[in-house]
């Protein structure tokens, strides 16, 4: 059974199709991206899926439960976690306490016992604070623990934000962008890691525009064009679908189009 199971999923948003009755399922340990051009409706099925935007058709099962228009703390706890185009990141902020606020949705502590300041209440914030230098750990970066997070490159902030995501021992990570922003050597920091955590169990939904970095690390691609699914499959048979080669060349030719007027 996969872990992830989107089924006929749309949405509109004035008049405007944004996603129209898009499915596809995600196994445990496998990467799959979702492409195609800018406007395709890519972030709005990573709102539908994560619980920001509620669809007005079709369902998300979680493990074989619905949790359609759950919302995204609830997804949380049951095993998905998310990054977000633009970065969340608490620029002020040490690195070390960024990632500290990720564990905020394993918590079960009371408000009586934080305003008493009662041992368990501590004991909750150690724990936080040992996980979270694992997790710096795990990303490459627990040797920025004690730096301002606005002090990072934009690689390293990316990896934080995935650290802070990975707070919540997901089963599923949906990745949007990545890469964006990332220089060369970023980019293979970040294709590295992802690799890595789908080999450690944690399946990967990923939306990319670095079509080298999706044809190296995926298993499945997922092409989306005007908000509707028009061709998946194996990277290699992707890249060479001919609906595929014209939606790109399309949207390449109206940025000219846009460029040269």
């Amino acid at each position: 059974m996969s872990l992830l199971e989107i089924k006929d999923l749309g949405i509109s948003f004035g008049g405007l199709k944004a996603v129209d009755g898009v499915g596809f399922e995600v196994s445990e340990r496998e990467i799959v991206s979702v492409i195609g051009p800018n406007g395709a409706g890519k972030t709005t099925l990573f709102n539908m899926i994560s619980g920001v935007y509620r669809p007005q058709r079709g369902s998300v099962h979680l493990d074989g439960q619905e949790v359609t228009g759950t919302e995204p703390h609830h997804l949380a706890a049951l095993g998905l976690s998310r990054t977000f185009q633009n970065l969340q990141i608490f620029q002020e902020m040490s690195v070390l306490d960024n990632a500290v606020a990720g564990f905020h949705l394993r918590e079960r502590g009371s408000i009586l016992a934080d305003m008493l300041s009662l041992p368990s209440v501590h004991r909750r914030a150690r724990v936080a604070r040992d996980g979270a230098m694992a997790l710096l750990d795990r990303v490459g970066l627990a040797d920025l623990a004690n730096e301002e997070a606005g002090n990072l490159s934009y690689g390293r902030l990316k990896r934080l934000e995935i650290a802070r995501a990975l707070a919540v021992d997901p089963r599923i990570l949906l990745l949007d962008e990545p890469a964006a922003g990332c220089n060369a050597v970023e980019t293979e920091e970040i294709d590295a890691l992802i690799a890595e955590l789908a080999r450690e169990g944690v399946a990967i939904l990923l939306v990319e525009h670095d079509m080298k970095l999706v044809m190296k690390i995926s298993n499945h691609v997922i092409v989306l064009d005007r908000g509707r699914k028009i061709a998946e499959g194996p990277p290699a048979e992707v890249s060479r679908n001919p609906e595929v080669i014209a939606a790109y060349l399309g949207a390449e030719e109206e940025d000219d189009a846009h460029a040269d007027g």
